[in-house]
């Protein structure tokens, strides 16, 4: 199983748009689990994502920050084997 973390935070449109583009690719996968993890509610997540959001994760790695790249995110959700 391989582990998908998106840090965003509420009132943010690029999170909004990075939440919407992961639940469409993770259903073409089989062995993701998906998690959102406010930064408002970590001090630490907050300084560390602030100017990055949205930060998405795969298995402790970012695979995407900012802008969300389709492509891109498809890309790695598909072509990299679970650990």
């Amino acid at each position: 199983m391989r582990y998908l973390v998106l840090y965003s935070r509420p009132g943010c449109h690029l999170c909004d748009e990075a939440r919407d583009i992961l639940n469409a690719l993770i259903l073409d996968t089989k062995d993701v689990e998906f998690a959102e993890r406010d930064i408002d509610g970590d001090d630490e997540l907050l300084r560390a994502y602030l100017e990055r959001i949205p930060v998405i994760e795969l298995d402790g790695i970012v695979i995407g920050e900012l802008v969300p790249d389709r492509a891109a995110l498809r890309a790695s959700l598909l072509n990299t084997p679970a650990r």
